[in-house]
């Protein structure tokens, strides 16, 4: 199994172990940033095909950016010192990450038109359950780091 691979806590992770191929590493790198490589792999057909590709633009980009911000936010909660600043990064990186995609699904809708709209939508909905899969599938369940010790 993958589990425990993909923190940024400095818990134990897959590669730590003894013996563990660099190619686990780069498989488990893959994984974790599929979302993004399935948006820029469907790009040119989006681009060459007659679909909307304003909306799937739109929705590419607010899903990088969202995704780029929420990665930083994670990786500063798992960081943090006390159980309340985590929590409150935690929240914000989810909310932060709803109310940034609806709002550009709402732009590439009244902005440009309602194909526009459901392709950013549809860009943003497949991201979002490949990333769902992959994060259940590497991460494996989630345990607390140990307490720190303060001096």
């Amino acid at each position: 199994m993958l589990a425990h691979a993909t923190r940024q806590d400095g818990l134990p992770s897959a590669t730590d172990r003894p013996g563990e191929a660099p190619s686990a590493t780069l498989a488990l790198t893959f994984l974790r940033w599929l979302d993004l490589i399935v948006i820029i792999a469907a790009a040119p057909f989006v681009l060459i095909s007659s679909l909307p590709s304003a909306g799937f633009a739109i929705g590419a980009g607010t899903w990088l950016a969202a995704r780029l911000v929420v990665t930083h936010v994670e990786r500063r909660a798992w960081n943090a010192r006390d159980t309340r600043s985590r929590a409150a990064l935690h929240l914000t990186a989810i909310l932060g990450r709803v109310w940034f995609i609806a709002l550009g699904v709402l732009v590439a809708r009244f902005a440009i038109g309602t194909p526009d709209g459901i392709a950013a939508a549809v860009t943003v909905l497949v991201a979002f359950t490949i990333e769902l899969m992959m994060k259940l599938m590497v991460r494996g369940p989630l345990i607390a780091p140990p307490p720190r010790r303060t001096a």
